[in-house]
């Protein structure tokens, strides 16, 4: 206690920090909102356009290293699509498996596949860049559709869906890639990770923000990677073919989705927690060269997430306007389960809505975690 031009003023310095953790919870409270009901919500009341559009001639592209078991699973399943004109390019990436001899089998009895076999360190920068860039420029049709190896198509109405949203106006659509639904705790976190990023860069995509795709389904105008000389402003990182490049050439208008369950693709989930954490610092590492508006955006919302929960534990340990933050918090994971289901709906995910919660906090804690993990070792490799 001091005296003040003679009045006694008395500093509770547990009341204080109490203050500012309630202040804290506020703004987590008020970011979270803003995003669900600002940004999310795009995604969750997304209706589709429905009008017919004419047919284009489609290239999907496939660079693959050692990856025999997937393409013997997969590829027939992409050479069989319901369409009128497309190809399939696979670039063999110095395999040392049996690919190249499935390959040779399987051109054999497809007149509509190409390969691309690269031989042993040609492909200096260690990466899908390299091999990606070799079976675009080869492609002699102008739309591109991408997905990986150990992707399957949800239907053989893949090709015909992801065609749809293009016009004179659009280069670039974004579809979703999902993961094989499997039993066990890492298959639904992993699941549910790839739900949450896609309601992210969806949702931000439908508001004029494009930032990322995703590889395993993804598709653009061969143009435009030649146009934008492909991935040449970011060669030396390992990863980022597809957030990467779609950061640097999406504008505004030029960018749509394309989110019905036949367009959607499946790929198989990592088995081990190890192989998944590696595969999550990757991702973390091109983050970073996002444009700096973008990464604020996402940051902040990371944040807020992270400050509601955790903020609400000591005002509630200290009973310190319990109803309000209860009331504040309860309101944000409403409002997080109408958005989540409406978009699960979306996306074939709703098996995942009953352990939203749980997984939604893992997630808050695992994924700062890893993001400083890479400050002390890096991923150095694509696979």
């Amino acid at each position: 206690m001091f005296t003040l031009f003679e009045y006694p003023v008395t500093f509770d310095l547990n009341e204080i920090l109490l203050f500012t953790v309630f202040v804290l919870f506020i703004i987590g409270f008020v970011g979270q909102m803003c995003y669900y009901w600002l940004i999310f919500r795009k995604l969750a009341f997304y209706k589709a356009n429905k009008s017919p559009r004419q047919e284009q001639a489609v290239s999907v592209v496939i660079s693959a290293r050692n990856e025999y078991y997937n393409l013997k699973r997969n590829l027939g399943l992409l050479l069989e699509q319901d369409y009128p004109e497309f190809e399939v390019i696979v670039v063999n990436d110095s395999s040392e498996d049996d690919t190249r001899e499935l390959l040779d089998f399987y051109t054999r009895r497809y007149g509509n596949l190409k390969v691309f076999n690269l031989e042993q360190n040609l492909n200096f920068f260690k990466g899908k860049k390299f091999p990606l860039s070799l079976g675009i420029k080869s492609a002699k049709h102008e739309l591109i559709l991408l997905t990986d190896a150990d992707c399957m198509p949800a239907s053989n109405q893949w090709i015909r869906e992801m065609q749809q949203n293009f016009n004179d106006n659009t280069d670039i659509v974004l579809g979703y890639g999902a993961y094989e639904k499997k039993a066990g705790l890492l298959n639904k976190l992993i699941r549910f990770d790839a739900f949450h990023i896609a309601v992210q860069y969806l949702s931000f995509s439908l508001s004029g923000r494009t930032y990322m795709g995703v590889g395993r389904n993804l598709a653009y105008r061969r143009n435009l990677f030649i146009d934008q000389k492909g991935f040449s402003s970011h060669y030396k990182i390992h990863s980022g073919d597809d957030d990467l490049f779609i950061t640097s050439v999406a504008t505004r208008k030029n960018s749509a989705i394309h989110v019905n369950k036949p367009s959607h693709t499946i790929s198989v989930a990592k088995t081990t927690y190890d192989s998944w954490v590696y595969q999550k610092k990757r991702h973390f590492v091109t983050g970073k060269y996002y444009k700096k508006g973008i990464k604020k955006l996402l940051g902040f919302y990371s944040i807020s997430k992270f400050i509601l929960y955790f903020a609400f534990i000591p005002l509630a340990i200290m009973n310190y306007n319990l109803i309000v933050a209860g009331a504040a918090l309860l309101l944000v994971l409403v409002s997080q389960q109408i958005i989540y289901k409406k978009c699960a709906e979306k996306l074939d995910e709703s098996d995942l809505l009953l352990f939203s919660f749980f997984l939604d906090v893992v997630m808050v804690v695992m994924n700062p975690l890893i993001y400083f993990s890479n400050f002390v070792t890096k991923p150095d490799k694509w696979k």
